[in-house]
């Protein structure tokens, strides 16, 4: 029996659904959560804690509402590990290490893909290199980082 893939989101991607100011990816967004039915989706508890911070009180609940039916993954001492080295190597700088841990969390929970629409530490050439080195280094799963769009 085949494995169904899984797949990570991070809290950019949610967000993307609600940014008026970016109305091309808003688009390729709702078409991702339309069109890609093969992939179980995911969150986690980092991707739970930022929505809970924005300021807009409706907004945080129609984010709310958008991840009440995907699992969340759960922050454990792996993920804490792996995301100091992502940091250490450079794959993320220290100022910004809450995207180390969407990483490690991905990898850490077994996921096929990291879905970000962070193009400044996540969704990059130099993140992807640093991760896969530091991955296989410790012996754990790759994880593919890619945008909604490029499941399409």
């Amino acid at each position: 029996m085949r494995r169904v893939a899984r797949g990570y989101v991070d809290t950019s991607v949610i967000s993307a659904l609600f940014d008026e100011r970016n109305p091309e990816r808003r688009k390729l967004t709702e078409v991702f959560f339309i069109k890609v039915t093969d992939i179980e989706l995911f969150v986690s508890e980092m991707t739970i804690a930022e929505i809970d911070r924005t300021p807009d009180a409706v907004l945080r609940q129609r984010m709310r509402d958008k991840i009440a039916r995907f699992p969340s993954l759960t922050i454990t001492d792996a993920v804490e590990n792996l995301a100091s080295e992502y940091i250490l190597h450079g794959a993320v700088p220290e100022r910004s290490g809450k995207d180390a841990y969407h990483i490690a969390i991905a990898v850490s929970h077994d996921m096929d893909f990291l879905l970000s629409w962070n193009f400044n530490h996540i969704v990059r050439r130099k993140t992807r290199e640093i991760v896969r080195t530091v991955n296989t280094s410790h012996g754990v799963r790759q994880v593919e980082i890619l945008t909604p769009a490029e499941l399409l």
